[in-house]
């Protein structure tokens, strides 16, 4: 694996994904803090339509910009493996989301302050999201390599 690493176009690729993933995360943030925002929805809910949204714009500026290169499997055979690889994700999200909402919620109240602009259940909600970005992101890059995208040198 530290060999992969080494390769100066599996550096440009990783820090493609990551650029896309920023992108994809500032849809991720926006739809869901939207959906608490202005509906009825509760936070795993928006949390999935959110990364639903992001799932679908990470692929595309994946497949014509950090992977312009992998075009020996069709797009649908592709969106299909990516989409397969993001709902893991989705799941590996949702577990965190179960897991670790709620004591970083209960955290934040405790933590901060009464005049900060975010209430504390937002900032647990939020924060709850980072942390499943980071562990997702990770997941994300190698499955997609090795599975999505094994198509290219």
């Amino acid at each position: 694996m530290l060999e992969f690493i080494k390769k100066p176009a599996e550096r440009e690729r990783f820090l493609k994904f990551c650029v896309v993933g920023i992108f994809g995360a500032v849809i991720d943030f926006g739809v869901m803090n939207l959906l608490l925002q202005l509906t009825a929805v509760g936070s795993r809910i928006a949390s999935t339509i959110s990364f639903i949204a992001a799932v679908c714009s990470n692929f595309l500026w994946n497949h014509f910009w950090a992977y312009p290169d992998s075009r020996q499997k069709s797009i649908v055979h592709k969106l299909a493996q990516f989409f397969i690889v993001s709902l893991i994700g989705l799941g590996i999200r949702f577990l965190l989301f179960l897991t670790v909402e709620e004591p970083i919620i209960r955290l934040s109240e405790q933590i901060v302050p009464e005049n900060f602009f975010l209430d504390p259940v937002t900032v647990g909600h939020n924060l709850t999201l980072v942390i499943s970005i980071g562990i997702v992101l990770i997941w994300n890059f190698f499955a997609n390599r090795f599975w999505t995208y094994n198509d290219v040198e």
